[in-house]
């Protein structure tokens, strides 16, 4: 991060859609949000956040790792964690969502430009949860 090596506040795993490895579970979801949204998925970002302490700082994705158009689908599973939304620019807007199990959030290509986002650490009692980040990728 920023040319440090840091320790990720939660466990990430990444897979592409068309390795053969990939476990069925992680098919089966791709496919039902492929279905719902009519995006042409290629990967799966998974990102496992043991219990509030676990987290991801606010961020946006690299617009060179996604290909311009296509969103980027979130899938949450688990336990309920809230994620900020917060614009770039003036006069600086947040919004807080509260990402209930099988919830499924989209957000366009636009919003990297424009909003960062993250799931900031808790002193709540919170459980696990499992977020799956879908993405078009570039060839």
């Amino acid at each position: 991060m920023y040319d440090r090596d840091v320790d990720v506040p939660r466990q990430v795993a990444s897979y592409r859609l068309d390795d053969p490895e990939l476990p069925g579970v992680l098919e089966t979801a791709a496919a039902r949000v492929r279905e719902a949204i009519g995006a042409p998925f290629t990967s799966a970002g998974l990102n496992f956040y043991r219990d509030g302490r676990d987290s991801v700082a606010p961020h946006n994705d690299h617009l060179y790792e996604i290909r311009a158009g296509y969103p980027i689908a979130l899938l949450s599973l688990g336990s309920t964690r809230r994620m900020t939304i917060r614009s770039k620019a003036r006069p600086r807007r947040i919004f807080d969502l509260d990402l209930e199990t099988g919830s499924l959030l989209l957000m366009s290509y636009e919003t990297q430009k424009h909003y960062d986002h993250g799931i900031p650490k808790t002193r709540e009692l919170v459980g696990p949860r499992i977020s799956l980040a879908f993405r078009v990728r570039p060839q």
